[in-house]
């Protein structure tokens, strides 16, 4: 089955009971057993929820896993993840990613004996060279965030199983549509469902798809234990976006090309991070592992002017100055002062990462109309 049929079928069935086509809210904590322990599949819905249990199973066909499993948000997924390992384990990871990973690593489970390395992971050698006897989870970013590079997941992949270290990648970025690590040898694909899959800024929601019974056991169990999950509502508003998943995306990418080419140009631009550019220096492994580029651009101005990224962004019209992304409407944002912000600041200017960088989530509008209204902006 193609995606496009996938995220309008996969794991959704009529409702047995009335008919439904749409999957229905369940609205409910708990649930009737005929004799203790003997119920129809659900007892309690922290730990299951048929709304809950429809969406999960579409996300796995997504991203041609066996299991999924939702959860309040994607930080609380990533929480998830991090909790499969005792006090000691160390996490390698790229040093370019979501400020809000970067805060939960140092700033959380660093707390409680984990520790993060933050390395370039464009760099293969210094990949394997990386990795110590504590070194328990490599976590990836592709594309990253905000600098658009390209990390080489099949090969990632291979250098991590040979050492027996298990390999997350944050797919939010990408989506299903553009990509699926699993295929390439990931053991786990973690998902900001509040970005591309929701599509439409008004769910908050993370997920996590593996193929391994034995790690999906783990990681079921520290959803119920923990209990960081979704409410029925918000996952039935999550399986109404994903249907149109494919088309917002394509859409996306292919306003991004344009605009991305437009900022190119422009006198005032110093230069644009984007990956569909033949030059991008991970455009060709972009090519190998990625359906299309995306929709995501980061641009830095002219003598790294701070003043003029600040008026850029306050003049813009229908890129709204906003954190998130992956929505249909386009939003433009600063890295270093929004989503980035708990990542010091030398680290962020050796990525490249100026406080003239904007960042922009390209949506679904006329591409015309995008491109005037970043014309008046940069026309200062």
């Amino acid at each position: 089955m193609h995606i496009g049929t996938k995220v309008i079928h996969a794991g959704v069935h009529p409702d047995p009971a009335t008919g439904a086509v749409m999957t229905p809210i369940y609205q409910t904590s708990t649930y009737a057993q005929e004799s203790p322990g003997v119920h129809k599949g659900h007892a309690y819905a922290r730990s299951s929820n048929p709304t809950r249990s429809a969406l999960e199973a579409n996300l796995a066909a997504l991203e041609n896993g066996g299991y999924a499993y939702c959860f309040g948000s994607g930080m609380a997924a990533m929480d998830a993840v991090i909790r499969l390992f005792e006090p000691g384990a160390e996490i390698l990871s790229t040093s370019d990613l979501y400020g809000g990973s970067y805060r939960q690593i140092t700033k959380v489970h660093e707390r409680f004996g984990l520790k993060g390395s933050f390395i370039d992971m464009t760099d293969l050698e210094l990949v394997e060279k990386s990795f110590t006897e504590n070194t328990k989870l490599v976590w990836l970013e592709t594309p990253t965030n905000p600098m658009l590079g390209i990390l080489d997941i099949k090969s990632i992949c291979a250098i991590a199983k040979e050492k027996g270290v298990l390999v997350c990648v944050d797919n939010t970025f990408a989506s299903p549509y553009l990509q699926n690590p699993l295929d390439l040898g990931a053991d786990i694909v973690m998902h900001s469902c509040t970005k591309y899959l929701g599509g439409h800024s008004d769910v908050v929601m993370g997920a996590l798809v593996v193929n391994k019974a034995s790690l999906a056991e783990r990681l079921a169990f520290i959803q119920n234990a923990v209990g960081a999950i979704p409410g029925p509502q918000d996952c039935f508003l999550m399986l109404r976006g994903i249907k149109t998943l494919h088309l917002r995306v394509q859409r996306s990418c292919e306003n991004a090309a344009s605009i991305a080419a437009y900022l190119r140009k422009h006198e005032r631009i110093n230069s644009v991070y984007y990956p569909g550019f033949e030059d991008h220096k991970g455009h060709e492994l972009a090519k190998q592992q990625m359906r299309d580029f995306g929709g995501m651009i980061s641009f830095d101005m002219i003598n790294d002017s701070i003043e003029l990224a600040e008026s850029v962004m306050k003049r813009t019209r229908l890129f709204t100055l906003a954190e998130s992304l992956g929505g249909v409407e386009s939003l433009i944002g600063h890295p270093a002062t929004m989503t980035h912000a708990a990542i010091p600041k030398a680290d962020r200017l050796a990525l490249g990462l100026t406080d003239s960088l904007i960042r922009l989530s390209v949506g679904v509008e006329d591409v015309r109309d995008l491109i005037v209204d970043l014309d008046m902006a940069l026309s200062v």
